[in-house]
């Protein structure tokens, strides 16, 4: 298991996949505080970042897969956090409202299951709560976006990176 280190002031992009590793950068100077979801948390290292960077906030992480949330929660406690994730299915066992919303979409899975993750996200976002995610853009990035835009007032690219679009939606 991890214990998350930095090595260009905010971690190692040793640690999580590349897609993961350019959300995180795309996000390193924002504003982040309140209540934040690590949406789909596999085994914790964007929580651990979020709570490392941004102290201001609380988050929490889920996952529908009950191993990866068993080592999200002990890469938590690792590290020295106090951070919870919990086994649910989308938003089944979510019921808090969050400021920001963390998403690696599990790609794979189809584009119907991941527009109805953008739309629980939606519901479940505090007014003027975030919602930022990263997609390739040879795996449905502008797609992914016209999608958003039906949801949201705002839809923009925040970054691009090797292939990889981070899209934050307001």
């Amino acid at each position: 298991l991890y214990t998350f280190t930095t090595d260009d002031g905010v971690f190692s992009k040793n640690n999580v996949d590349y897609g993961s590793y350019a959300l995180l950068k795309a996000i390193e100077n924002e504003d982040i505080e309140g209540n934040v979801l690590d949406f789909g948390c596999g085994y914790g290292a964007i929580g651990v970042i979020l709570q490392n960077k941004f102290t201001n906030s609380v988050v929490i992480s889920s996952d529908i897969n009950s191993r990866a949330v068993e080592l999200a929660n002990i890469n938590y406690q690792k590290n020295g956090m106090h951070n919870k994730a919990i086994v649910s299915d989308g938003f089944t066992n979510i019921k808090e409202t969050f400021d920001w919303i963390m998403l690696n979409p599990p790609i794979r899975t189809g584009k119907a299951n991941i527009y109805h993750m953008f739309e629980e996200a939606y519901s479940h976002l505090n007014d003027a709560g975030k919602l930022v995610i990263v997609i390739q853009k040879k795996q449905g990035a502008e797609s992914a976006i016209k999608k958003l835009e039906t949801l949201f007032s705002k839809v923009e690219i925040i970054e691009k990176n090797k292939g990889y679009w981070i899209i934050k939606s307001v």
